[in-house]
This record gives structure tokens, C-alpha cells and sequence, in this order.
């Protein structure tokens, strides 16, 4: 990911990459090759202790986040993390309030937040096109990071893939959860499940169902997704579906009918690290920022859909041979999804 945060600020007028820090030796090779400017270090305390350094971005995996995370606080540095922000369900509480005791911005990549379609989808909610918004419906299906392949930090595929729909089916309903049940599957054999259906009420009553799983025809001769949004009302409903390149928005309201086809934007980091620095340079934080808390609820809902599936009848599907081809596979394809990149 640390790439990713990169290429965006190197491409904005608003950053300067001081420092690139990484203990790998080659991942260290190719960041002195995309950004011959900045300092290659393997110590991450030469940033912290930097008094010149505003923000530091913090992209390894889960279990050095807390600790990084209170180092910068601790010197009074700025946060961009990705999520989850700990290893631990306890430790992500320790560090909201940590941050809540503070006046320094904090922020976390839920990206989805960024995206335009899930602006545009909110707008139509609100507008009354739909009536009253009743039922949110949010499907996410690739073949996607097969299990074991090494983001076990962030917890089996439902946490973390499925806090960024968790995360956003609130923000669309703009309501906390209230009720749950979830449904899982251990594909393969594998000892956690890689695929969760939930659903449930929020508080203010509107229900939800949520579909994540990396599942999706891994071994399929040409690979597809699903993927899917929509919001439906008491008139009518909006919906988005998208091919990781263009995005589509379909409007059914009382008034209004229309298709909007724009490019997907992907990750939308771009926008992420433009807020962070537009709302250091006015002092006023960027209100589409999400909070570390927000990114919390998101883990602490995960992982409870989580417990609830191992309560009902967790089956098993599949064997470790298959899992077995499908990671020899990943590791030959050049253009497939969720592909880890090759040291």
C-alpha cells in the first residue's frame, strides 16, 4: 500500500516524501528508484524524531500499527494509517483514545468514502427520489487474496476486506448497527472462512444484508466478480455496480431516471491524501475524513460477524488440495485480482 500513498503525493503539488522507510531491502531498492528525492531508511525513529516532518503514513501491517501510531502522537506527527489499526480489538480502542485526546489529525484509508459513486448514491437517498430509505444491499465477490497468502494480521477475509463495506453500509444508512446474524463458510478446508453473508437492522431501521467473500471462481478459466450497491426506498431505488474501471450509477426515482458511467477510481488515495494535506494547511479538518473511530466500529462489527457465523454451523467445502492449485496459480498469473506482488 505504501506504494500506492506514494504515487499519489508524488503526482500532488501538496507533499513532499522526506522520508521512505522500509526494513526489506528490495522493497528499499525500488522506492530509491520511483523517488530519488527522498531519504531510504530502514529506522523507522529517524521520522519520528524528525521535529520538520508533519504527517508520517502508516502502511505495514497490523501488528506495528499501535506501537507506530503512539510514537507519532507521542511527537506530535499527523496520521494517514491504513486499517485495521491494531492487531487487537483492544488495541484499536487504546488508540481512538489516544487520538481523541489530541488535536492532531488522524485519519484512515476506508476508501469507499472517496468514491464518487458512493457520494452519488447518498445524494439520491436524501433527495427523496427514493422515498424513505428501507433496504441496503452491498455485494462484494472477486476471486480476490486467496487465504494464507499472508495478511493474517488483518484477521480471515470478512475483516479484513469486508470493514470497508461494514464501514459503509453505515455511512449510507448514516446509523450505527443494532442487530446482526451472519451465515460463513470455510472454502477449501481453510481454518477461517473466506466467505460471509450478514444481515441485520440498523437503529434506525433500516436493514441491511452484506456479501463478502475472495471465493468467486478462483480457479475459473477467464475470472469475473460481482459487485454490487443499492439503496432501496419506499418509491423507488438507486444502485451501482462496477468492472474496476468504470462505475455505473442507475437512478430509479419518483421524478428522475438515469444511468451515470464514470471512471471507478480505485482506491481513491489521491483524494485521501489531498484532505490530509488541505486540512492541515487550514487548520480545519476535512469533514469526508474518516475518524480513527470510525475505522474501530467497522473492525469490532467484522469481527463480531465473524463469531456469530462460527456459532452456525461454520461448514466446510472443498479440501486443501484445491487451496493448494489455486496458490500456485496466483503465484504464475500476471493480471488476475487481488495478485500480491512477487519480491
Amino acid at each position: 500500500m505504501g506504494e500506492f500513498y506514494l504515487l499519489a503525493m508524488k503526482y500532488s503539488s501538496l507533499w513532499d516524501v522526506v522520508y521512505i522507510c522500509d526494513t526489506s531491502s528490495t522493497a528499499r531498492e525500488l522506492a530509491a528508484k520511483k523517488s530519488p528525492e527522498s531519504k531510504i531508511i530502514s529506522d523507522e525513529s529517524i521520522i519520528f524524531n524528525d521535529p520538520e516532518i508533519q504527517v508520517v503514513g502508516l502502511f505495514t501491517l497490523a501488528n506495528l500499527r499501535k506501537e507506530q501510531i503512539e510514537k507519532a502522537i507521542a511527537m506530535g506527527k499527523h496520521i494517514i494509517a491504513e486499517k485495521p489499526l491494531a492487531y487487537s480489538l483492544e488495541d484499536e480502542w487504546k488508540v481512538v483514545d489516544l487520538i481523541e485526546r489530541t488535536s492532531l489529525f488522524a485519519t484512515v484509508n476506508m476508501y469507499l468514502r472517496n468514491a464518487w459513486y458512493t457520494h452519488k448514491l447518498k445524494e439520491v437517498a436524501q433527495s427523496g427520489e427514493i422515498g424513505d430509505l428501507a433496504i441496503l444491499r452491498i455485494c462484494h465477490m472477486t476471486p480476490g487474496l486467496a487465504p494464507g497468502e499472508g495478511h493474517e494480521y488483518e484477521g480471515p477475509s470478512f475483516h479484513d476486506c469486508g470493514m470497508h463495506y461494514v464501514d459503509i453500509a453505515r455511512w449510507l444508512a448514516g446509523s450505527d448497527y443494532k442487530t446482526g446474524h451472519a451465515q460463513a463458510i470455510r472454502m477449501w478446508n481453510y481454518k477461517d472462512p473466506w466467505w460471509l453473508q450478514c444481515h441485520g437492522t440498523f437503529e434506525n431501521g433500516v436493514v441491511y444484508d452484506i456479501t463478502q467473500g475472495f471465493v468467486y471462481g478462483q480457479l475459473s478459466k477467464d475470472q469475473t466478480h460481482n459487485s454490487y450497491m443499492e439503496l432501496i426506498g419506499t418509491k423507488g431505488v438507486v444502485r451501482m455496480t462496477h468492472d474496476f474501471s468504470t462505475a455505473v450509477v442507475d437512478i430509479r426515482g419518483v421524478n428522475i431516471t438515469e444511468r451515470i458511467e464514470r471512471p471507478h477510481g480505485g482506491k481513491n488515495i489521491d483524494r485521501l491524501c489531498d484532505m490530509m494535506a488541505n486540512s492541515i494547511m487550514s487548520g480545519v479538518r476535512n469533514e469526508n475524513m474518516p475518524y480513527f473511530r470510525d475505522s474501530v466500529i467497522a473492525s469490532e462489527y467484522a469481527w463480531r460477524m465473524l463469531e456469530d457465523a462460527r456459532k452456525n454451523e461454520l461448514p466446510a467445502i472443498g479440501d486443501l488440495k484445491t487451496l493448494e492449485e489455486i496458490h500456485v496459480r496466483r503465484a504464475h498469473m500476471t493480471n488476475g485480482y487481488g495478485l500480491l506482488k512477487k519480491r
